[in-house]
């Protein structure tokens, strides 16, 4: 009897393995939703696609979007983790509406309810797609807003003016792969940990790109590898960012500037003190905005050692490790 028992052993776990493989295959619920305009989908709203997922799914759930332009807002809520939209070309799937600032009407905090596009959700991977605020230059207006924390976007274009990318929670991760990025004034903010990898970042106006609000207590704030720093036709004056809480932390490590960036690289807001709290760095920039010898004497540049301490896996963490990045 006692020599049978590994057998049995072996036998309770190949069956267990089994159940947990069908288990996979047919959870219960669609893990595949595609969303069409034109009707041949599941749904033709997107919106109404994510109100149908499960909550809190153990499969992941991937939404096809197919191309057209879908003008509604639309939110990933905090119960939708683990889903993935897909587009099938950035160019041509777009996810467009148009709040403001003035348009919201809610006071002080109005901004925060203009997005086009918010992920509550951990989890969440969106590729393919464009997002857009067609607001216009009236001031602030998101196109996305992310709380979630592992949220990876690829290949999406972000388009706006002021405030375009919103990264939003102290304790969330976000990361850029090949993503375009457009907008007037302190277009990609907040103070979520970001990597952007291989990513164009265009300034449409003299202002400024970033406004990191990093926490005291966390390391990395927004990180841009190998990116392009672009700008619309006549500009003279773009700063690569400058602090909206005294403690921002914002790297370029081997971008390439346009000659439109100011020289001095960063400014420091209307509270000086901030300089002091403030760690703005650059490694290795290349093109006619790289002018490391005239940057505002506040900034960094990096060694070879320093430099070598900003990697993926350090700034994020290993959640990318079992999810294609690319």
């Amino acid at each position: 009897m006692t020599k049978r028992f590994p057998k049995l052993l072996i036998l309770l776990i190949l069956l267990g393995q089994f159940a947990n493989s069908l288990s996979a295959q047919n959870p219960g619920y669609a893990t595949n939703i595609t969303v069409a305009l034109d009707g041949s989908g599941d749904f033709q709203s997107l919106q109404a696609a994510i109100d149908a997922c499960k909550s809190f799914p153990d499969v992941p759930i991937t939404i096809h979007l197919r191309p057209g332009t879908y003008h509604e807002k639309v939110c990933v809520y905090s119960w939708n983790p683990k889903l993935t939209i897909l587009g099938e070309n950035r160019e041509k799937t777009v996810i467009s509406f148009d709040d403001s600032f003035d348009r919201i009407g809610k006071g002080r905090n109005s901004t925060f309810h203009t997005y086009t596009l918010k992920v509550d959700a951990d989890d969440f991977r969106l590729e393919n797609v464009t997002v857009e605020n067609t607001a216009g230059p009236v001031g602030q207006a998101i196109a996305l807003h992310v709380e979630g924390d592992r949220c990876a976007f690829v290949n999406c274009k972000f388009k706006g003016n002021q405030d375009t990318v919103y990264l939003a929670g102290e304790h969330s991760r976000d990361y850029f792969s090949n993503c375009y990025i457009e907008g007037t004034t302190d277009f990609i903010f907040g103070e979520a940990t970001a990597w952007f990898e291989s990513c164009e970042i265009h300034a449409k106006a003299d202002s400024f790109l970033t406004a990191a609000s990093t926490a005291q207590r966390n390391p990395h704030g927004f990180v841009f590898n190998r990116c392009r720093v672009t700008t619309a036709a006549g500009l003279k004056e773009v700063y690569l960012g400058r602090p909206w809480r005294k403690f921002a932390r914002t790297v370029f490590l081997r971008c390439t500037m346009s000659g439109a960036i100011a020289p001095e690289g960063w400014k420091a807001w209307s509270n000086a003190d901030k300089k002091d709290t403030t760690f703005y760095g650059e490694f290795d920039s290349q093109g006619p905005g790289a002018k490391p010898d005239q940057r505002v004497d506040w900034s960094h540049q990096l060694s070879n050692v320093e430099a070598a301490n900003y990697t993926m896996d350090k700034v994020l963490g290993d959640w990318l490790v079992n999810r294609a990045t690319d």
